[in-house]
Formats: C-alpha cells, sequence, structure tokens
C-alpha cells in the first residue's frame, strides 16, 4: 500500500506525546481529514477515532493513521508538521507536490 501522507520526526514526537499523556484509547488511531466550505477552501483536521466503514488505514512510523477513502485525493503527498515556537505551536500542513503542480502551470 503506498502511504498517502508523511508525518515529520517533529511531528510524530507530539502524536505520541499526545497519545501517552491525553488518555487516548489503545484502540484509537490518527484521523486525518479535510473540511470544505467558507472562503479559504479547504481546511485539514487531526484527531483521534475509531475505524468506521469507509476509512483507510496505514501506519506511519508506527503510528496507526486514519484516513476516509474520499478524503484520499486531498491529502495524497501531504506533509504533516509540528511548529513550537515562541509565538505559537501547533501542526501545519504542506503538499510539496501541489507546489511543483503550480510552479509547473505558472511557467
Amino acid at each position: 500500500m503506498i502511504i498517502p501522507i508523511k508525518i515529520t520526526e517533529p511531528a510524530q514526537a507530539e502524536i505520541r506525546n499526545i497519545m501517552a499523556n491525553k488518555n487516548i484509547p489503545a484502540e484509537y488511531c490518527l484521523r486525518v481529514g479535510v473540511k470544505g466550505g467558507g472562503c479559504g477552501g479547504m481546511a485539514y483536521a487531526l484527531g483521534f477515532d475509531k475505524q468506521k466503514d469507509g476509512d483507510e488505514k496505514f501506519e506511519v512510523e508506527g503510528i496507526p493513521v486514519l484516513m476516509e477513502k474520499k478524503h484520499m485525493m486531498f491529502l495524497m503527498g501531504m506533509h504533516i508538521d509540528f511548529f513550537d515556537g515562541n509565538d505559537a505551536r501547533g501542526f501545519t500542513f504542506t503538499n510539496p507536490d501541489r507546489k511543483k503542480q503550480e510552479e509547473v502551470k505558472g511557467e
């Protein structure tokens, strides 16, 4: 199976920290998804959930990940990172493949 997303080492560490310290049940997985709507288009979502019908399940560096099949086309190639700075902290989503596509279209 092709792993559709990449989770950076800082993000992996934060996900493991959350799983260990926030009483996430062992049968739960990291759910990665998209939410549509609004002026800004798509928003990305992370959370912990049980597997449901219509989910794809895979592992990224030992982290069990769930994704709705219908979200795959929006998330393919996505990199999830974690930023912990003086002014802000949180997960970030970038898609290098999409940037390459946009650069080619702009030429």
